[in-house]
């Protein structure tokens, strides 16, 4: 018992050492999250590359770039394929219209967007309810590799029939494909619609509000904060959201959260809340 709980106690050591090299190197703060599903992460990357202990990872990751793009690519959001939560869809679909209609130019925020398919997503939304025209869609992300990625974005053609049954099962209307343009076997969103999908590097772990929006989504990350960072993301997002705008959260709320009385539940049992003070 004595040796198992020190190897404990030096694997929670060098996850604190590993961490603060990753702030004070890189800028990227993973401190407060979630910590047995970063310890997950840290642990699936170990044994990609074989390496036996958390403070061989650190080492790898400070001398090696491709380690450390690696390790940031593990501990990010990852990738959503288009439609791949149809039901989330369907939920979207019916708060467009009631967060959005009433602003002359609304903007939306995918807060650490899953990927390029994620956002291309939520374009086709707006367009099947004729929201695109004027609506702005910011999408960041934290890591700047990932940010790079999604200027590239391409999905192969045959996905595409693979997608139309989600899109379906989402309450689209239309013909999948024809919100896409073809290049050879891959398919890109329309130029109309990528153009309202603004990509940024931003970090809610150490950013400050930067716009209003009528509806926010972070339906990805918080599931890997830990409770104090949830709880500063939370009241970063009530910074960020107008009065009567839309947030979408991954789980519903707490009566403990943050600022949860200035909101109101759109439906039971879902996680979708209208600011109202």
């Amino acid at each position: 018992m004595q040796h198992t709980d020190t190897v404990r106690a030096t694997e929670e050591l060098e996850t604190e050492l590993l961490l603060e090299a990753l702030f004070q190197r890189f800028g990227f703060d993973f401190r407060a999250y979630e910590r047995s599903t970063l310890k997950r992460k840290l642990q699936a990357v170990m044994q990609q590359r074989q390496l036996a202990t958390v403070s061989q990872l650190q080492d790898r990751m400070l001398h090696d770039p491709q380690a450390q793009a690696a390790l940031l690519r593990a501990l990010s959001v990852q990738p959503a394929a288009l439609f791949d939560d149809p039901q989330q869809a369907r939920q979207l679909r019916a708060v467009l219209a009631s967060s959005l209609r009433a602003s002359a130019v609304p903007k939306v925020w995918l807060a650490e967007c899953a990927g390029a398919e994620e956002a291309w997503s939520l374009a086709i939304l707006l367009a099947d309810e004729q929201l695109h025209a004027r609506t702005e869609i910011f999408a960041t992300v934290a890591n700047e590799d990932v940010l790079a990625d999604v200027a590239g974005a391409s999905i192969a053609l045959e996905r595409l029939d693979e997608y139309q049954e989600n899109y379906l099962k989402s309450g689209g209307r239309a013909n999948l494909a024809d919100y896409f343009e073809t290049h050879g076997k891959r398919a890109v969103l329309q130029p109309g619609l990528r153009s309202r999908i603004t990509w940024a590097q931003y970090n809610m772990v150490t950013d400050a509000s930067f716009n209003e929006f009528q509806l926010i989504l972070c339906r990805h990350a918080l599931a890997d904060f830990g409770p104090v960072l949830r709880q500063q993301t939370l009241k970063l997002f009530h910074d960020s959201l107008a009065l009567f705008g839309v947030l979408g959260l991954d789980r519903e709320m707490d009566d403990g959260d943050v600022l949860r009385g200035s909101y109101q539940q759109i439906a039971a049992h879902h996680s979708w809340y209208k600011r109202i003070s």
